[in-house]
């Protein structure tokens, strides 16, 4: 049961954001760890505490790593957890948090709860705290990854991109490199969606796109926008 705990979200980017407010709509109390200020500050706008890792240690129940950087829990960290803590990771492959660290920590005692769900206890502690995915992405390692709908926006994308490249393929638009998928394909692939949610966009009138300098038919942000 999640309602009633506390549970610190390392990183309050897209990954973190969405953890995070699974985690509060979940019934937990969320704080939120961020280097970004402007991070910081739409979490807090959201009624999410902002503090540091080491403010958290005492008293959060759950710890998830959400940033895609290194060395976010390390060992003496989780020495300094609750009995019991769950610390997992979300965000990088596999080093977000210490495993090295945690198995190499002398007299440490690892037990299999169940695969992909290990307690580690320390022996100066006495105190445990469990580890899922053995600190790679939890939610591939202990669930069956992610779900349907979010898969069908990511298939799109790589689709409309592919047919992207393949019409473009003689105009020397595209060389080989890494692009970002541009703005109006993104609005597209959100577009094929919005039917299967019951969602009905509103049109702009051709005095509204003159007014604000955006077509009708988009994209409606620049491409250097991030949502």
């Amino acid at each position: 049961m999640i309602a009633g705990k506390v549970a610190l979200v390392a990183g309050y980017g897209d990954v973190g954001k969405g953890c995070a407010m699974s985690l509060k709509q979940a019934g937990a109390r969320v704080i939120v760890t961020e280097i970004d200020p402007i991070c910081a500050l739409q979490a807090l706008m959201e009624g999410l505490q902002v503090l540091t890792l080491e403010d958290a240690l005492p008293e959060a129940d759950i710890f998830v790593t959400t940033t895609g950087n290194k060395d976010i829990i390390m060992v003496d960290h989780m020495r300094k957890m609750k009995n019991n803590a769950i610390v997992c990771n979300i965000g990088h492959f596999d080093n977000e948090i210490d495993m090295l660290g945690l198995e190499t920590y002398p007299g440490v005692k690892r037990t299999t709860i169940k695969p992909q769900t290990d307690r580690w206890v320390f022996p100066d502690t006495k105190s445990g705290i469990i580890i899922l995915a053995e600190g790679r992405l939890m939610n591939l390692g202990c669930a069956t990854g992610h779900p349907s709908f979010v898969m069908s926006c990511s298939f799109t994308n790589q689709v409309i991109a592919q047919l992207e490249l393949w019409k473009e393929k003689g105009t020397g638009k595209y060389v080989n490199q890494v692009y970002i998928l541009p703005k109006h394909l993104d609005e597209k692939v959100a577009a094929l969606h919005l039917g299967k949610l019951g969602a009905r966009l509103t049109k702009l009138s051709k005095d509204q796109s003159d007014y604000i300098s955006i077509p009708i038919e988009g994209p409606y942000k620049p491409a250097h926008y991030r949502y």
